[in-house]
């Protein structure tokens, strides 16, 4: 099976390092103080947010969405007709439901096609390209469309953080682990055509194999929306007597905990060792490095802990658009992989292979694709 088109949309001009307390806001009117600091270590530079200076929503996530599946679709060798399984992934739809996948297709106006919806955080998009790739070495479908949209800026705009007023919030001090996230999400939608034969023109990407491995069994939840993170109460958003009450204690705003963070580093790292160790990848044989981490910081870690497992690979190998798009959560690999094939700045040749790693720091999923470039 093979991604034969791409497409990607970005939301809103693009919004400058210096410009994002702007759009989000300053919460109570007082500029963060932890800003710069997390910034100046994730070292984005540019980022988009389908919000606006008064934090009012420009484009919803199934528009996004359906954007980016459009300018694949418009890419595409075959038309729409043909395409027999619409897969969405996102952290959050517009709605709690239906499944967004039913919003998506409705604004594609694609009729009695296959549907999935794949719920999480970051590898919710590799989940929902699995489902696909599987569905279609089933010859279920000649062709699936994979979309994958986040629109993380609705949490982290200054309002959401201004009315959490029962609980530490009423300090008028937002803790570290609530506003880390705020600097380091932006907004985004890609998309991907698979189709059982590649492209008749151009460069398309042979799925050779697509593992993950989770690790929910191991440490406590690292990256969450819905409670108060307070380990004593184990009430969610929708245990309070009313959702004021939910917003108020804090229990709707997105939070991480970073001391967890290196953990998932660890165990990206040992997952594509156990992969080298069976015989699936080969680290000396892959040509381009495709790994979604949030911040440069990460980057140096996976770095060194490849290199001591004795996997590494090399940095030049590696690629990333973080710096000039954010980090989109699930949908950051399609976005990355759209400029990858499009950039100036590697040369991509056909037998050429790429291996691709999204880590998901919500409860420590872990996922690999290894893909081959191929031509008609």
């Amino acid at each position: 099976m093979y991604i034969t088109s791409t497409g990607i949309f970005l939301p809103g001009p693009s919004i400058a390092v210096e410009e994002v307390e702007n759009i989000l806001g300053a919460v109570h009117g007082k500029p963060s103080s932890l800003r710069v600091q997390i910034q100046k270590a994730n070292k984005i530079q540019t980022r988009h947010y389908a919000i606006d200076e008064n934090q009012q929503t420009t484009h919803s996530n199934t528009e996004m969405a359906a954007n980016a599946a459009e300018q694949c679709l418009d890419r595409a060798f075959i038309g729409r007709e043909k395409v027999g399984m619409l897969a969405v992934a996102s952290t959050q739809g517009d709605l709690p439901a239906p499944g967004m996948a039913s919003m998506v297709q409705a604004e594609l106006e694609l009729p009695e096609i296959e549907i999935l919806t794949t719920h999480g955080i970051c590898s919710s998009s590799i989940m929902a390209l699995k489902a696909a790739w599987n569905s279609m070495r089933l010859e279920e479908h000649e062709a699936a469309l994979v979309v994958s949209s986040e629109l993380a800026s609705r949490l982290l705009k200054k309002q959401r953080y201004e009315a959490a007023t029962t609980s530490t919030f009423a300090t008028k001090r937002i803790d570290f682990s609530t506003e880390f996230l705020r600097w380091m999400l932006s907004d985004g939608a890609g998309a991907l055509l698979l189709q059982n034969k590649p492209a008749p023109k151009g460069l398309s990407l042979r799925i050779d194999w697509i593992r993950a491995f989770s690790h929910a069994h191991a440490l406590p939840t690292c990256m969450s929306v819905g409670s108060a993170g307070r380990t004593e109460d184990k009430r969610t958003w929708q245990d309070y007597n009313t959702y004021a009450e939910a917003e108020k204690d804090g229990a709707l705003l997105l939070r991480q905990d970073v001391r967890l963070l290196e953990n998932l580093m660890r165990m990206g790292v040992d997952g594509y060792l156990r992969l080298v160790e069976e015989g699936v990848s080969n680290p000396s044989k892959v040509d381009h490095f495709l790994c979604h981490y949030s911040s440069h910081h990460f980057r140096n870690k996976i770095l060194e802990l490849l290199d001591r497992a004795g996997v590494g690979i090399p940095e030049e190998k590696w690629w990333t658009n973080l710096y000039t798009r954010g980090n989109t959560g699930s949908a950051s690999l399609f976005i990355m992989l759209d400029e990858f094939l499009r950039t100036d700045e590697v040369s991509i040749k056909e037998g050429e292979s790429v291996l691709c790693f999204v880590p998901e720091s919500g409860r420590f999923n872990t996922t690999y694709v290894h893909l081959t470039v191929v031509s008609q």
